[in-house]
């Protein structure tokens, strides 16, 4: 099964990423994952769901740690890409 996920953190600084910002991109570019898109507004990424649901784990835990107070996600099956 294939995964998708997108997310914000907050809160927002539009002068500068704060540091959870900066921590979550971390973990999705270094994560193992296919198609990634990192922005100002949000984030998307997509891969095999072991990798992508690790990569949710890791960025919640390091995202929280690094001072994010809300953290917004979802997570869709890729379609046809089987269960």
């Amino acid at each position: 099964m294939r995964l998708r996920v997108e997310f914000t953190t907050e809160p927002f600084d539009l002068d500068e990423a704060p540091p959870h910002a900066v921590v979550a991109r971390e973990v999705i570019l270094g994560a193992e994952l296919d198609a990634v898109d990192v922005g100002p507004f949000g984030n998307t990424a997509e891969g095999r769901a072991e990798a992508v649901l690790g990569a949710v784990d890791a960025l919640l835990r390091r995202s929280l740690e690094a001072g994010a107070t809300r953290i917004s996600l979802q997570v869709n099956v890729v379609p046809g890409e089987g269960r």
